[in-house]
């Protein structure tokens, strides 16, 4: 099922021109999955982390899709698209429900472009469809495939953002997009139009769930990480890192651990650069992307 273009950015209250693109429906186990599809080329898949949608790459799509074609998904219960009937959020289930998709949709021999729990998520969803050469190629920003458990920088915030004090937060002040979001910038503010076009998708406060969820799964999905991390060593398709340099979560650290998995990756720097590097830095993320994904 399609939409006209800007319907998304209408159901939400923006401007259409915010998000101009073809809204589009997947039916996944019940659940209408949204996504949008524009320009011709390579295929570079899209998938965000917590707590935004595909409107967070709106810039590279504008950006890209004159070379490629920029699919955005937006994960189950963010954005546009429903979720599943007893659905947990968690992120083994949004891998197997975007492994879904990518079938529903005939996806083949795409460039995954990702980060945050895009990153993990999208991973698994290639494993899972690796026979059908589904997603062969990986432009992967800040994100992780591994557990990281016993690791103090990650586990406190799980354990506060993720525990009864972040689930209150974000049930009650949607917190991770009130806080989190703007601190976590670096070269930029986001302007009062992004940021009700984040708080949007949780307007009804029983959307809210996986806001706290994927925060609690940072450590709560250590053995599912674990096997991740195994079953990615017999990756050999073509890797790319785009990395921000002043990221609030992921550091030198996990970009040294990216390295040593996959020593002969291309790597891009973004200096001055926060978490939501494919909006705080739009310009040089398309130009890094440019130089290391082929277009055709």
């Amino acid at each position: 099922m399609t939409e006209t273009p800007g319907e998304a950015a209408r159901r939400f209250g923006l401007a259409p021109c915010c998000f101009p693109f073809v809204s589009r429906f997947t039916d996944i186990d019940g659940a209408a999955i949204h996504h949008v599809a524009e320009g011709t080329g390579r295929t570079l898949l899209m998938l965000h982390g917590n707590p935004a949608w595909s409107f967070l790459f709106r810039d590279l799509i504008r950006g890209l899709s004159p070379a490629y074609r920029c699919v955005a998904v937006d994960l189950p219960g963010f954005g546009l698209s429903g979720a599943p009937a007893g659905f947990g959020f968690t992120p083994a289930e949004h891998a197997a429900v975007i492994a879904k998709w990518l079938a529903a949709n005939d996806i083949r021999d795409v460039t995954l472009v990702a980060h945050d729990w895009g990153g993990p998520v999208g991973l698994s969803a290639m494993l899972r469809t690796a026979e059908q050469r589904r997603i062969t190629g990986l432009c992967l920003g800040n994100t992780w495939a591994w557990p990281v458990n016993g690791d103090f920088h990650f586990e406190w915030f799980s354990r506060a953002m993720g525990g009864a004090i972040g689930r209150f937060g974000s049930e009650r002040f949607k917190l991770f997009i009130n806080f989190v979001m703007p601190t976590a910038m670096r070269r930029r503010k986001l302007g009062p139009d992004e940021m009700a076009a984040y708080r949007a998708p949780f307007d009804d406060g029983r959307r809210r769930t996986p806001l706290h969820v994927f925060p609690a799964q940072i450590i709560g999905a250590g053995d599912w990480l674990a096997e991740l991390e195994r079953d990615l060593a017999g990756f050999d398709g073509p890797v790319a890192l785009v990395w921000p340099e002043n990221d609030i979560a992921f550091r030198e650290t996990e970009l040294s651990r990216w390295l040593v998995m996959f020593p002969r990756a291309q790597l891009r720097r973004i200096p001055r650069c926060g978490h939501f590097l494919w909006t705080d830095a739009p310009a040089d993320c398309i130009a890094a992307i440019r130089d290391l994904v082929p277009a055709a």
